[in-house]
């Protein structure tokens, strides 16, 4: 005998009330397998493949591809054997039709409560934000899907971990470090893929980004433009929407002030060649200057920091979790990389690497997205040698870096042809004034153009 299950969107954290349905990956009719992704969505932050936690055919579909779908509503329905109950195997083994997920997503448990089955009618679901747990064993504290089909495919048991996020809630970087510590050595880090123009490169788009994503996406909202009378309509939704939003309220609530400054980078450049010419991991020239903004941030910490209004208080962090722009076939997205400053340059070139090529391919989880305490956007890449940037809110600065090129320029005395950057450093005036960002702005230029004292000085 066979029981209908209904799987409903998850709750797919970081405050998030819904998503947009992007592109369904099963029909009525198809058999699935615990834990094989059904859709993908779209929401605020990030494209979302959502895996269904049972296994068994596939009876009903809710939603077409476009159409908004609320946290909690249902989004495919699966008969079930009813002699599934007693759970998945181990994570390594092949699901099969009629198991469920050993792993727990926000309402959902390993095994499925009564109320949760129906066999023709829906029954009643449980109430939003709780979680079920199997055997009078603790839910495991993990949201985004994406970590638990990591951990799933590197035989990680979650129920082992401590998550570092909010209320112990386990994120990509727990699982990894899970990885890292059971592998038998060291993995060699894989190298950072070198910039082919002077320009830091990290975050130029690609035109190879995400190809079946972009023909499901007419606009990067999700949703094709409709032309009327009046013109051109797009769709201000999805991540073009939260980035709406939060640029607009940063200029609302944000009382900006920007300085710039141009810097010789020749001796950045060789210094980076020089690195990368000794073998090893390459490091990326946006990594180097990462490396500068976290050195920069150690001396002048005022502008590691947010506002607080409602208790009118400026709020130093401890942390500096770096966020840096890049551009999508999707739109602006601002990854962070977390705990910046505890990273040699090598680290934070790969780790920007990597979350770079996730920004392009759209697999970027929420909490990848957000968290951020200082923001370096390399403008560069565009061209364009200099830019007012607009500070990610609650944030409380932005670097911003333009295309480094040969100038005319006094060196030692003489008129030379060297590389030169301008430097923007856009600054919330609440949280300091013009002098600490002058001296901030400063200390990263001198970095720039004498990269060997800061290196010594790390």
């Amino acid at each position: 005998m066979t029981v209908v299950r209904e799987f409903t969107l998850p709750d797919l954290g970081e405050g998030l009330t819904g998503a947009e349905i992007v592109r369904w990956l099963v029909q009525v009719g198809e058999v699935v397998a615990v834990d094989q992704p059904v859709v993908e969505v779209e929401t605020a932050k990030a494209m979302v493949d959502v895996p269904c936690p049972y296994g068994g055919v596939v009876t009903a579909r809710y939603g077409e591809e476009g159409a908004e779908v609320p946290v909690g509503a249902p989004l495919i329905t699966v008969a079930v054997s009813e002699g599934s109950d007693d759970g998945a195997g181990p994570p390594d083994r092949p699901a099969t039709a009629g198991e469920e997920s050993g792993n727990v997503l926000v309402g959902y448990g390993t095994a499925a409560p009564a109320a949760r089955r129906r066999r023709v009618q829906p029954s009643p679901r449980p109430p939003h934000g709780t979680t079920a747990v199997r055997n009078g064993a603790e839910p495991i504290p993990v949201i985004s899907p994406l970590v638990r089909r990591l951990a799933r495919e590197h035989g990680v048991d979650l129920r082992q971990l401590r998550g570092s996020g909010p209320e112990g809630l386990i994120l990509r970087a727990d699982v990894e470090r899970a990885v890292a510590a059971a592998a038998p050595a060291p993995a060699t880090a894989a190298p950072a893929p070198a910039a082919t123009a002077p320009a830091p490169a990290a975050t130029a788009p690609t035109a190879t980004a995400a190809p079946a994503r972009a023909a499901a996406a007419p606009t990067a909202t999700g949703r094709a433009a409709a032309t009327g009378p009046e013109g051109e309509r797009v769709p201000l939704r999805g991540v073009r929407g939260a980035v709406a939003d939060k640029l607009a309220r940063s200029r609302r609530e944000i009382p900006d002030a920007t300085c710039w400054v141009d810097a010789d980078a020749t001796e950045l450049l060789a210094t980076r060649a020089a690195m990368n010419a000794a073998g090893g991991p390459k490091v990326s020239l946006l990594a180097l200057l990462a490396r500068i903004c976290t050195a920069a941030l150690a001396r002048f910490p005022e502008l590691n920091a947010r506002v607080d209004m409602d208790s009118r208080d400026i709020i130093r962090l401890p942390d500096v979790h770096l966020g840096f722009a890049a551009q999508t076939d999707r739109g602006l997205v601002v990854p962070v990389v977390r705990d910046a400053h505890k990273r040699s340059t090598e680290e934070l070139s790969e780790e920007i690497a990597r979350l770079t090529e996730a920004a392009r391919t759209g697999t970027l989880a929420p909490a990848q997205l957000t968290g951020g305490t200082f923001t370096l956007n390399n403008y560069g890449v565009f061209g364009v040698d200099g830019s007012t940037p607009i500070i990610n809110h609650p944030e409380a600065a932005m670097l911003g870096v333009g295309r480094i090129a040969a100038k005319p320029w006094v060196h030692q005395g003489e008129l030379a042809v060297r590389q030169v950057v301008q430097l923007s450093f856009t600054f919330d005036h609440r949280v300091c004034d013009g002098g600490t960002a002058g001296g901030f702005l400063r200390h990263v230029a001198d970095c720039v153009e004498r990269p060997m004292v800061l290196l010594r000085r790390l």
